[in-house]
């Protein structure tokens, strides 16, 4: 057998544009998509074939929010074995790619983990696409779970480090009312992918933030200030605002189904994206962790502290991609889009990541009629599920 052989994914039902499409191949050479073909194109007969059995093929998930999952979690020890064990994780729910998030932490373990994703991408760790720096330049008033005796003001060494030559892309989420205009200039003309949250910023505030260059939200309505009739906040900034990525936690829990719907509404197509915020219980039979010193607790589905403060979530992205569906009534198209190729754009990855398209990296979720994952494919290669 040839070191890369022609691969065709043949009987699935290819999730285009328009909804799924019988009577196509994918084919698939190494990493890469080769081409979408008719059921009887020629170049099947020559190629190893793969036999979905008529399940649905969706483009791989992209999340740009995963603070952890397998029971590991990346503050706890910022290297490259516990990436590749939450990629290993997440990848059971259709996660082909995935942005490392590290919440509020010293300067010390931020850098930790700037260069632990640099040495797994470096290393081709499968699904560790960039990182997402979540804090510690936020506000106290919009803390959630963030230990706020850690937040402060970005220095240069911090700026440094975050515009330094990376090997993926670059996520920060800070507080604009924290954070000055000239810095978040800054941070975005050097490429950084410079997000809101965990502030309390007013409308003033985070408009002007927005042509400084914050280009989206973090978890949209959580921990930022809400939309009132004569005091838009945060939220109304977002809704407002044409051109920045919203990121959604469907999980039924952070935000209502009907408030996420007028946010869905409320933006332009294509900037609303599914996020899990993911915490260590995703993945493992244990529903317990420690963050900041607190005992954290998932019970159905929710994670919150002693004191019922929402720590992250239990969600994957596969549940996400259901509950888009059947919580919000979405198309499966649309739901697939707001987790696939979204949140590429939103990184920068839409001219390799994120569609089943000639060119574009073979990662598929296989899934069921009822939503749920069968197989994975990362980079051309199968992992079956369950």
């Amino acid at each position: 057998m040839p070191p890369n052989p022609l691969i065709a994914l043949v009987n699935g039902r290819v999730l285009g544009d328009h909804g799924p499409r019988e009577g196509l191949a994918v084919l698939v050479r190494g990493k890469r998509i080769v081409a979408i073909v008719a059921h009887n194109d020629a170049r099947i007969a020559d190629a190893q074939k793969h036999d979905l059995k008529g399940s649905l093929l969706l483009p791989g998930f992209i999340d740009v929010q995963v603070n952890g999952g397998g029971g590991l979690l990346f503050n706890d020890a910022p290297t490259v074995e516990t990436l590749r064990g939450i990629a290993e994780a997440h990848r059971t729910y259709g996660t082909t790619g995935m942005l490392p998030t590290l919440i509020t932490d010293t300067a010390e373990v931020m850098h930790a983990a700037l260069q632990a994703v640099d040495d797994a991408i470096e290393q081709r760790v499968p699904g560790i696409l960039g990182i997402h720096v979540e804090g510690p330049f936020l506000a106290t008033a919009r803390k959630g779970i963030h230990n706020a005796d850690l937040f402060r003001h970005p220095n240069d060494d911090d700026v440094e480090a975050l515009i330094a030559p990376h090997k993926g892309p670059v996520m920060l989420t800070l507080a604009p009312d924290q954070v000055p205009p000239h810095v978040i200039a800054r941070l975005s003309g050097a490429g950084v992918v410079v997000v809101a949250g965990h502030t309390g910023a007013d409308y003033a505030t985070t408009r002007t933030a927005l042509d400084a260059g914050v280009c989206g939200f973090t978890h949209l309505y959580n921990a930022m200030t809400p939309l009132s009739s004569r005091d838009p906040g945060v939220v109304g900034a977002a809704l407002d605002d044409p051109y920045s990525w919203c990121g959604l936690i469907v999980d039924g829990h952070h935000v209502h189904p009907a408030t996420l719907r007028v946010a869905i509404a409320a933006k332009t197509r294509g900037k609303c994206v599914l996020v899990t915020d993911a915490m260590p219980p995703v993945g493992s039979d244990n529903p317990e962790y420690v963050l900041n010193g607190q005992t954290i607790v998932m019970r159905d589905g929710i994670c919150q502290s002693e004191a019922g403060v929402l720590a992250g979530s239990g969600l994957d992205m596969a549940s996400a991609v259901r509950n888009a569906v059947h919580m919000l009534g979405l198309p499966l198209a649309e739901a697939s889009r707001m987790a696939s190729s979204y949140p590429a754009a939103w990184i920068g990855l839409d001219r390799t990541h994120g569609r089943i398209a000639a060119g574009y990296q073979a990662d598929f979720a296989v899934m069921d009629d009822a939503l749920t994952v069968r197989e994975t494919w990362m980079a051309g290669v199968p992992h079956a599920v369950g």
